[in-house]
């Protein structure tokens, strides 16, 4: 087969969770034959066109502008130009592939005028993000997720909480949506060979401090500040032998006082923006990871500490259930909880064999449900059967 992909990111600019999931996935479809072409945002010194693992990547470029949705508008300008050319210069193409309502609007136009079926990934949809609906912005791009899934000939979502979702917000068919988890690449997250576990540990904490961390987005739906709600009663019950490591950009400000007005200022650390070398390196060195959302599609980070041996503390919402299994691969706490969270932590640092056994389970668990091949493999399914159903029907 014969495959546009259209994503709004990709390595290596990297703003959220497709960027991972589309660099790791279609190397995989290339092995298993499938010539795959890649639409993306121009990036840095990043060339305009290249080949990486199979995937023949098209930067294009995109014409500045201080409004977002403006941004939005001339990449999907730029996209369904330089798509119209390949599709008339290197087409027939079996598949038009879209991750989000950000390239919808060039996934759409490229299949209408072509005649390719299109396929969309939706990763998380704005209902989800704010709990409902409830002013322009939401309402444009709800409009757009809206759009996306109703012009698809099949949706693909991440976890069967998403399957629910897309149902109910977006109003597609029950039976037009497939679920197909996301993976990782446990070789892709090795630490670097030179790596000294002690020497790196001790810029975070103490030998005798256990080191819990959160990664991820600073905003509000990823529940941080419950984090550091449930943090005082964590160093209480660890007798003070408790180190908070928050890794991410953006707006530390609120976060950090937080923490000052908790009285738990020495026990937390804000690395800001962590490369991701030293973030393989960190995930050796810690000894519970925490991800308290508010909402989450699926939660690949706790994949990405099942792959570091790290055990894992989530809350019951979104996806979340779905990927860290209670009591057999994480612990998972009640959404919102700070009392639940602060259990679910001390839980991990009080029991090591009860966490290592944890560890073990969720590390056989990324070969059985989350390997990238197999899970491209159910993806190439969804292609075969869209192929199946075009092939009976005239345009």
């Amino acid at each position: 087969m014969k495959i546009l992909v259209l994503a709004w990111e990709f390595p290596p600019r990297i703003v959220g969770g497709i960027s991972r999931h589309v660099a790791e996935l279609y190397p995989e479809l290339v092995k298993l034959g499938h010539e795959i072409h890649l639409l993306t945002v121009e990036f840095g010194q990043a060339p305009r066109y290249e080949e990486v693992e199979g995937i023949r990547v098209h930067r294009v470029h995109v014409a500045e502008s201080h409004n977002f949705f403006h941004w939005v508008s001339n990449m999907n300008d730029s996209m369904g130009q330089h798509g119209g050319k390949l599709l008339l210069e290197d087409g027939p193409f079996d598949i038009i592939h879209a991750h989000d309502w950000l390239v919808g609007d060039a996934a759409i136009a490229l299949k209408q005028i072509f005649k390719v079926p299109l396929v969309a990934t939706i990763h998380a949809t704005e209902s989800g993000r704010h709990n409902g609906i409830y002013n322009d912005t939401h309402r444009y791009i709800h409009g757009k997720e809206t759009q996306l899934v109703a012009e698809a000939w099949r949706v693909i979502v991440c976890t069967n909480y998403m399957r629910l979702e897309v149902e109910r917000a977006l109003h597609s068919p029950w039976n037009k949506i497939d679920v197909v988890y996301n993976g990782i690449c446990v070789q892709k997250r090795e630490p670097s060979p030179a790596f000294d576990h002690w020497q790196f540990r001790r810029r975070f904490a103490t030998d005798q401090e256990k080191i819990v961390y959160y990664v991820g987005r600073m905003t509000y739906e990823k529940g941080i500040t419950l984090l550091l709600n449930a943090a005082p009663r964590v160093i209480w019950e660890m007798a003070g032998d408790a180190k908070f490591v928050i890794i991410g950009g953006g707006n530390l400000d609120p976060l950090k006082r937080q923490a000052w007005d908790l009285g738990i200022w020495d026990k937390c650390y804000f690395t800001g923006f962590m490369p991701e070398d030293d973030l393989n390196q960190f995930r050796r060195v810690a000894d519970c990871a925490v991800f308290p959302s508010l909402y989450e599609p699926f939660g690949i980070v706790a994949l990405e500490s099942f792959a570091a041996r790290v055990p894992v503390v989530v809350s019951d919402t979104g996806g979340l259930p779905e990927v860290v299994r209670h009591g057999k691969t994480g612990i998972v706490t009640r959404t919102g909880n700070p009392d639940s969270l602060a259990w679910g932590i001390v839980e991990i640092l009080k029991n090591p064999d009860y966490a290592d056994w944890l560890v073990e389970n969720a590390y056989e668990d990324l070969e059985v449900r989350f390997d990238w091949y197999r899970l491209a493999q159910q993806t190439e399914g969804v292609y075969g059967r869209i192929l199946h159903e075009r092939s009976d029907i005239e345009w």
